[in-house]
């Protein structure tokens, strides 16, 4: 343990080998702790010389008119919509929001950002976990938290608010198949990223659903441009593409580029369909056709569903397996970047 930084409750666990919950119930005095699994607990915690904050175990009991965020420390379009609509929405219902910026979404990035939080007592919190890590990682958050996460795809077992990632990929593909196009290729976002592997399967799901043949997707290692433009060098030396389906719009913004410096047309030679519909993508050369995404009602929607659970804690958080997902559905907004593919008669020797 860096020793600049004062012990967290994700250290005790690590100590004394348990799990963050459990660590959380021996502070709390929670009677169904096992005698030693309670002394590892305590002797931890006097290992360490854990000090835990009086208001974050009076949580359930005292709460405030504050909510915490747990958001990835990220200049990315959709995370910071989703905060701007927490923030609305938060403001709309006379709360006020605390926000506990991560640079890591993983495991003891995303605890320690929650004891921070319940050390300032909020009355529950929203985490917005785009990542894998940190959905496993909100799975040892202790059970008296109110807690909803956003933007964590559609399958996570948390009180969830999520966009329809594969039925707007599937939106996306089919668009692309019914304007003739034998196939469909795909610029994959980062896999790590839930958004990714849901838009992946979505466009899989398409091809096979129609018969398609499913080319090998190329892989982002993230969405930017850059990497949208690395991996349309390659795109831009196939012949036989006419279609791309690009996991965000950055990515699309990226391929537009080298497709241009190829001297592939778009989309007289090469069709491009994005996911986000960010601002700038009406302007992109051409306007890009794209799935719409509403990420301030991603937001509004994870704030009013946390106000709920603080509204009846005990009796509004289910249990496992029975907890509610809100699923918001992408709708495609029609551009100018995608059309019917050349004849084949008609393609460059």
């Amino acid at each position: 343990m860096d020793g600049d930084r004062a012990p967290v409750m994700a250290d005790v666990a690590r100590i004394a080998g348990v799990s963050h919950q459990t660590v959380s119930r021996v502070l709390n005095d929670h009677p169904n702790v096992r005698p030693r699994t309670r002394e590892r607990v305590l002797a931890a915690v006097r290992e360490l010389g854990y000090r835990p904050n009086a208001a974050a175990r009076t949580l359930a009991s005292r709460r405030t008119r504050t909510l915490g965020v747990i958001s990835f420390n990220t200049t990315l379009y959709g995370p910071a919509c989703m905060l701007y609509g927490i923030e609305q929405a938060a403001r709309e219902h006379e709360y006020s929001v605390t926000v506990a910026a991560v640079g890591t979404l993983d495991r003891y990035s995303v605890l320690d950002a929650v004891d921070r939080l319940r050390d300032q007592n909020v009355a529950g919190i929203v985490v917005i976990a785009p990542q894998t890590a940190a959905v496993g990682a909100l799975a040892n958050v202790p059970a008296d938290v109110p807690l909803v996460a956003v933007g964590c795809g559609t399958h996570t077992a948390l009180v969830s608010v999520a966009v329809d990632n594969e039925a707007g990929a599937e939106l996306a593909t089919s668009y692309l198949l019914d304007l003739g196009h034998c196939t469909v290729h795909h610029l994959v976002g980062p896999r790590s990223w839930l958004d990714a592997q849901e838009r992946e399967a979505g466009w899989r799901a398409a091809l096979e659903k129609r018969g398609a043949p499913v080319p090998e997707p190329s892989a982002g290692a993230d969405w930017t441009a850059r990497t949208g433009y690395e991996h349309g060098r390659r795109i831009a030396a196939d012949p036989e593409v006419t279609a791309v389906f690009c996991a965000n719009d950055h990515l699309a913004l990226g391929l537009l580029r080298a497709l241009q410096q190829a001297g592939r047309r778009v989309p007289e030679d090469i069709s491009v369909v994005g996911f986000d519909d960010m601002p700038e993508a009406e302007y992109f050369g051409p306007s890009l056709t794209t799935v719409r995404q509403d990420f301030d009602e991603l937001g509004r929607r994870a704030l009013r569903a946390l106000i709920e659970l603080v509204g009846d804690p005990d009796a509004g958080i289910p249990a496992s397996g029975d907890r509610p997902h809100i699923v918001i559905p992408p709708s495609l907004v029609v551009r100018t970047s995608a059309t019917r593919p050349r004849p084949r008669t008609e393609s460059p020797t």
